[in-house]
């Protein structure tokens, strides 16, 4: 049996945050949701007089989804510069980013992270980005029937990058931005248009994709 090697095991830590971060959401969902206490009462710091607010257990959770998103270029990294790329690498670093970006999208887009932010996730973009991860995966796994490799591209590593972008601004509630953009319009914060950015590089990245690989599939 061969032994897993680093980078494999820094994505396997990469899901074992996930899970962390998923367990520590729902648990602070059911202390919100039977009253046990406020989010939004205990953690709100007020920025300035303008009512923009930042709240201490988003941040927290923040940073631990920031320290598993720079795990996610550690191991690709590594994985190429040393030549250690597997096949158990390969299968479980999307499943890890997935996990990781896929389940932050839908906690921040709940609504009730809207006690305590102002700024969040839009269930429509989410549905999006979720659906292309599907349609691509789906590609992936039937072009490999064929001994076909669906390599990344630019756009596909782009749409990464917003996205982890995006959800950091969105659980600091916009922050630094949130210093003049508070009184913007609805849906049209710095932080919504990272939303919207992330959106746009997923579906552009997908249709790509597919229109790469549909010859496979024809």
């Amino acid at each position: 049996m061969k032994k897993i090697n680093l980078p494999t095991k820094i994505t396997i830590a990469r899901i074992g945050l996930s899970v962390l971060l998923i367990f520590a959401i729902v648990i602070l969902y059911f202390l919100d949701q039977f009253k046990v206490f406020s989010i939004a009462e205990v953690g709100n710091i007020t920025l300035n007089n303008s009512g923009a607010t930042i709240n201490w257990i988003m941040i927290v959770l923040m940073l631990v989804f920031l320290f598993a998103s720079l795990t996610d270029f550690l191991d690709g990294y590594l994985a190429r510069k040393y030549q250690l790329v597997t096949d158990l690498g390969k299968f479980l670093d999307p499943i890890a980013d997935k996990m990781l970006i896929n389940s932050m999208m839908v906690f921040l887009a709940l609504n009730f992270v809207s006690l305590t932010n102002n700024l969040k996730f839009s269930f429509f973009l989410v549905i999006i980005m979720i659906v292309r991860d599907l349609i691509v995966d789906g590609l992936r796994f039937m072009v490999a029937k064929k001994n076909v490799v669906v390599a990344a591209n630019i756009f596909g590593k782009l749409k990464t990058v917003t996205q982890m972008l995006a959800i950091i601004v969105v659980f600091l509630n916009g922050f630094p931005f949130s210093y003049f953009d508070y009184n913007w319009p609805i849906y049209l914060h710095i932080g919504d248009w990272l939303c919207y950015i992330a959106t746009f590089f997923s579906v552009l990245s997908g249709v790509i994709y597919v229109k790469q690989n549909i010859k496979y599939i024809l």
